[in-house]
C-alpha cells in the first residue's frame, strides 16, 4: 500500500550540543515499594528531552501528550480524576534523566513517569522507577533491553512502539526484497545501543552481502574522510542506524560526493530535523522506518487527531508526537480497565492492555511489554514523502 503526500512543514530544530545517548549499564533492581498513591488526581511525570541534542524529540512529545491530557482532562479525566501532569528537561543527558526521575517520584509523587525520548534516557531512570513501583511509559524508547536485559522482563518497563530488532528486521527484509540490494555498507552510530541494536539485527536478517561496516559517534559533524573510503567500494545501499543530528550531516556529505544509492534509516530520522540538517535535494532516495505518518489512515481516530494537533500547534504532527498521543491514551486504558489504587497496581495493568486502538494503529502489549503493532517504511525524495508502506509484525 502506497500514498503519496508532501511531507509535514519543517520546524527548525537543530541543537549545538549532543550528550552522548549509551544506555546505563545497571539492571533494574528489585521492588521494594507499594508505590506511590493513586489520590484524587491522576499523576503522571514528564521526563523528557526539552534543550541538548535531541531536544526535537522531547518537544515533539511533549505536544503529543500535552493535547491527549487537554483531551482528556476536558472529558472527565482518567478514571475520574483529573490528570496532573509535571513536566521537567533531562537535557538529553542520561543521568540528567534518572535524576529527573527520582525528582518527580519523591517531590511529586508521580503514579507514572512517561519519557525519555531515546532508549538510553529510559533505561538510566529504570533502577529508581522499579525501586520504587513507579512505572515508565516511553513513547519511542526502542532498545531491546529496555524492556527485557538478561532474558527477564523489566517489571516497571513499558513502550507503546517497536523495539530494535523489529525495526532491523523490517530495514533488512526492505532493503533485500523491494530494493533488490545485494551488497549494502553498514554505516552506523557505535556510541548508541539504539543504532547498535538495529545494526545487529539487521546483519542477522539480511540475506545479501555487508561489504563494509564503519561507524560514526554521536556529536561527530564531518564525514569526508569515511565517505570517501567508501565511495569507491560496491555497494548497493547504505544502511544507516542513528539520530537525526548524524545521519543528517551524512546524507548531506554522501550526496554532495555523489553518492546517490538509498539510505536506509530506522526511526531515528523520522523528525523533520533530518531533512533541515540533510537538505531537502539530498533528502533523495532516502528510507526510514516509522511508527506513524499523517497520509496513511492506520486508524479511524487518526484524521480527527491531525486535525486537532494542527489546531493547537499549526503544523502536521509526525511520529514522536502521534506515539505520545497514543502513549498518555494506553495509561488512561490500563487505569479505567484496574481501577489501580496504586502505582505498582497501575504497572500490572499497563502489562495488560489488549486491543487499543490509538492514531498509530492498533496494539496488544505482550509477555515481554512490548506492543504487537505494525510499522511503516517511508520514502523522502526531495525532502518530501513519496510513499509509505504498511509493514506487519
Amino acid at each position: 500500500m502506497k500514498n503519496k503526500a508532501k511531507l509535514f512543514t519543517l520546524a527548525t530544530v537543530l541543537a549545538t550540543g549532543f550528550a552522548l545517548l549509551s544506555a546505563c549499564s545497571a539492571a533494574p533492581t528489585s521492588s521494594s515499594s507499594a508505590g506511590t498513591e493513586i489520590g484524587k488526581t491522576f499523576k503522571i511525570g514528564e521526563d523528557l528531552e526539552l534543550s541538548g541534542g535531541v531536544s526535537a524529540y522531547g518537544t515533539a512529545i511533549k505536544n503529543g501528550a500535552s493535547l491527549a491530557v487537554k483531551e482528556i482532562n476536558e472529558n472527565g479525566g482518567i478514571d475520574g480524576k483529573k490528570i496532573v501532569m509535571t513536566s521537567k528537561d533531562n537535557k538529553s543527558d542520561n543521568a540528567e534523566a534518572a535524576t529527573v526521575a527520582s525528582n518527580l517520584i519523591s517531590n511529586n509523587k508521580v503514579n507514572v513517569i512517561f519519557g525519555p525520548a531515546t532508549s538510553g534516557g529510559a533505561m538510566a531512570l529504570l533502577p529508581t522507577a522499579t525501586k520504587s513501583s513507579v512505572p515508565v511509559v516511553s513513547p519511542t524508547a526502542t532498545a531491546d533491553a529496555y524492556t527485557v536485559t538478561k532474558g527477564k522482563v523489566n517489571q516497571y518497563a513499558f513502550r507503546n512502539t517497536f523495539q530494535d530488532s523489529f525495526q532491523g528486521k523490517v530495514l533488512a527484509n526492505y532493503a533485500e526484497k523491494n530494493l533488490k540490494a545485494e551488497k549494502v555498507i553498514m554505516y552506523y552510530d557505535n556510541s548508541s545501543d539504539y543504532a547498535k541494536g538495529i545494526e545487529a539485527a539487521f546483519e542477522k536478517n539480511f540475506k545479501g552481502s555487508i561489504v563494509d561496516k564503519v561507524t560514526f559517534t554521536s556529536g561527530d559533524t564531518d564525514f569526508q574522510a569515511t565517505l570517501s573510503k567508501i565511495k569507491g567500494e560496491e555497494f548497493d545501499a547504505i544502511i544507516m542506524p542513528g539520530y537525526y543530528n548524524e545521519t543528517g550531516l551524512i546524507t548531506k556529505q554522501a550526496r554532495a560526493l555523489g553518492i546517490s544509492v538509498p539510505i536506509l534509516s530506522g526511526d531515528g530520522a523520522a523528525d523533520p530535523a533530518f531533512i533541515e540538517l540533510a537538505g531537502k535535494e539530498a533528502a533523495s532516495n532516502v528510507f526510514f522506518v516509522s511508527g506513524y505518518s499523517a497520509t496513511v489512515t492506520l486508524s479511524e481516530r487518526a484524521s480527527e487527531f491531525v486535525k486537532a494537533y494542527k489546531e493547537k500547534f499549526n503544523e502536521e504532527p509526525g511520529m514522536f508526537s502521534a506515539l505520545a498521543y497514543d502513549g498518555i491514551y494506553y495509561i488512561k486504558q490500563a487505569q479505567e480497565k484496574s481501577h489501580a489504587k496504586t502505582s505498582k497496581e497501575l504497572a500490572e495493568a499497563l502489562a495488560k492492555v489488549k486491543d487499543f486502538t490509538g492514531v498509530t494503529g492498533e496494539m496488544t502489549i505482550d509477555s515481554e511489554h512490548n506492543p504487537v503493532k505494525s510499522a511503516l517504511v517511508i520514502k523522502l525524495d526531495n525532502g518530501e514523502m513519496t510513499s509509505s508502506e504498511i509493514v506487519k509484525p
